[in-house]
């Protein structure tokens, strides 16, 4: 075995205490099909980042690396208060890495595992942030691809008006360049199952519409208790996702106002001309209609605070707390 594929598929305590382009690796936080995340030490800066390693075959292809260094740059030039930052990527050893903030507290999933479905107060400060992100990265050319509630995490706010302080990570650094490079083949796609827009499945041009689609999944997932689809296999899961309607939300979730079924529906079109025109003008209609009113032309959400007349938070529940687990 090189030393380059040790890096990335040795067990975990193999790179316990080791030193990774500057960086000392003190803990596995993540993994996935192609890459890992560690907690690590920059000793450089002494300060504490989530360190992730991709699998060293991308690193062979010189097509991916080009637009590896290309995206990581893209996506490290975004200062948004709700978007993870990225401090560094680059290589070593055969292996690409990327240095990220390392945030102290709880994904969504591990949050909804944990709680069930949310109220429609925190849902909707929690998605006015994740889609002030995703949008701010469609302002970059950005395109996350893969957003699901692994992908977002929650930490602790910082006062009672802003109870839970939301980030999204794990943007498509790689995987424009996997669908762009031969990593991918017929029929295989960048993306999970439950959030995949119907035009990644398809194998059709993605843009900022793709995240919308995959937004509103994870959206109904926190107001309902599970995704919108949900089939005995992942064939039929993907054919829902391409023809099926999605049941409507409040027959999982009677208490919601009923304007909020056409906004969802909206919002999980099968055509992207169909859908929002971005994430936060779908969290504003989805604020309007859990209100029973109708979202005032233009209006979009600004900030995670409270709207006026709306309801004022309760202190920072227990899943706050720091239970934080990095996804890859």
């Amino acid at each position: 075995m090189t030393r380059e594929t040790s890096l990335f598929s040795g067990r975990p305590s193999e790179l316990l205490g080791k030193q990774i382009a500057g960086y000392r690796i003190e803990k596995e936080i993540g993994r996935g099909g192609m890459a890992v995340v560690y907690r690590a030490r920059d000793l450089r800066l002494e300060r504490t980042v989530a360190l992730k390693l991709l699998a060293p075959e991308l690193a062979r292809n010189d097509t991916f690396r080009r637009r590896f260094t290309h995206e990581s740059r893209a996506a490290a030039a975004i200062d948004h208060p709700h978007i993870v930052p990225v401090f560094e990527a680059g290589e070593t050893d055969g292996v690409l890495y990327i240095a990220m903030r390392y945030v102290v507290g709880s994904d969504l999933r591990h949050l909804l595992d944990r709680e069930g479905p949310l109220s429609p107060t925190t849902t909707l400060r929690i998605a006015a942030q994740v889609a002030s992100a995703l949008d701010a990265a469609h302002d970059h050319g950005l395109v996350h691809r893969d957003v699901k509630p692994g992908n977002i995490l929650v930490a602790r706010g910082t006062d009672s008006d802003h109870p839970e302080h939301a980030y999204l990570t794990d943007f498509g650094l790689t995987k424009k360049s996997l669908s762009l490079t031969g990593f991918t083949t017929v029929g295989q796609f960048v993306g999970t199952l439950d959030y995949v827009a119907p035009e990644q499945i398809s194998g059709r041009p993605v843009d900022a519409r793709c995240d919308v689609y995959g937004f509103a999944c994870v959206v109904y997932e926190i107001l309902a208790g599970h995704p919108p689809f949900r089939r005995d296999d992942d064939m039929a899961l993907l054919w829902a996702h391409q023809y099926d309607e999605a049941p409507p939300l409040t027959e999982a979730r009677p208490d919601l106002a009923p304007q909020a079924d056409p906004v969802l529906a909206k919002a999980l079109a099968k055509s992207p001309d169909d859908r929002y025109p971005s994430c936060l003008a779908f969290v504003a209609a989805l604020r309007a209609a859990t209100a029973g009113g109708v979202p005032a032309v233009g209006h979009t959400p600004t900030r995670a605070g409270r709207e006026p007349g709306e309801e004022r938070p309760k202190p920072p529940p227990r899943w706050a707390e720091p239970v934080f687990t990095q996804r890859t």
